[in-house]
């Protein structure tokens, strides 16, 4: 289906926009990318891949990116202040985030879905699953962590000589590509043209490098889940790269072992994205795992 946007969208009263893809009858999954993401940075090949293997796929920009509703009258993200324990220039915590998902549902009729989120979309997602545990089916936590100190934090050192994004879009594009290469999967090939050719689209639906600090601070506010990830009863997939350089495989170790039941998958050779050779591994073994709870 042709993107759509959602009007009015949970308690902020935001838009989002959103695709479908697949039966709408078939049971539903929610793709909910990480900070500074779009939808399109779900790979239309791996959503098709899911539909497949028999579900409905929805794939949505979040607050702050791409074409959904951004949050521009916001104070500037202090990060430095923030992570002293000002809090003073956030915009939002996860929880709205959630809300805002949860609204986006209720908006196409959908009671409960399997949700599938990436990195801070993973955090989104169980913190669905935490405060609204009854639209949910099933979690699958990827590339993500619990907000615990010490565990699936990133190598910093490793972008260093990257700078800060640019504004132009030709040098945001190659900004892009090197970051996105330094962040691959260093056992499968990185495909330069198609990242870039992603980088030019989502300069184009919605580039805000302020929206991306601004999801980043809500991470910071909401802090540690892993006591309310105790007291999720929902069935769990944790699905991590043991190569990610942007959030260490510690954070699904620790993820799996705070969620009642979860299992874990670790892939070699996977960095923090999707290489296209996984993605029938991956939506074979997301298929088998949703199979009992549809």
């Amino acid at each position: 289906m042709p993107e759509q946007t959602a009007r009015n969208v949970g308690p902020s009263g935001i838009d989002i926009a959103y695709e479908r893809f697949g039966d709408p009858d078939a049971p539903p999954i929610l793709l909910i990318m990480g900070a500074g993401a779009q939808l399109i940075n779900w790979p239309e090949g791996f959503c098709r891949a899911l539909v497949d293997r028999g579900s409905h796929v929805i794939r949505f920009d979040t607050r702050d990116s791409g074409r959904s509703t951004h949050f521009t009258d916001a104070p500037v993200p202090d990060f430095a202040a923030a992570l002293a324990g000002d809090l003073s220039t956030v915009a939002y915590a996860l929880s709205d985030l959630a809300a805002d998902t949860v609204g986006l549902l209720d908006v196409l009729g959908l009671d409960a879905v399997h949700l599938v989120g990436s990195s801070m979309g993973g955090m989104i997602a169980q913190m669905i699953a935490i405060e609204h545990p009854e639209r949910v089916r099933s979690l699958t936590s990827m590339m993500s962590t619990t907000g615990e100190p010490g565990v699936g934090e990133a190598d910093f050192s490793v972008f260093a000589g990257l700078g800060a994004p640019p504004w132009d879009r030709e040098a945001f594009v190659e900004w892009q590509v090197s970051a996105l290469r330094l962040a691959a999967s260093p056992g499968f090939a990185f495909d330069a043209q198609a990242a870039a050719d992603r980088a030019g689209r989502v300069f184009d639906r919605g580039y805000d490098p302020l929206g991306i600090q601004r999801q980043g601070l809500a991470v910071v506010a909401t802090g540690d889940r892993t006591e309310r990830l105790r007291s999720l009863r929902v069935p769990t997939l944790v699905v991590h790269g043991a190569a990610d350089i942007v959030c260490d495989v510690s954070g699904a170790h620790a993820t799996a072992a705070a969620v009642p039941g979860a299992e874990l998958l670790i892939l070699d050779g996977m960095g923090h994205h999707l290489p296209q050779e996984i993605w029938l591994q991956l939506a074979t073994r997301i298929g088998e795992f949703l199979r009992p709870s549809r």
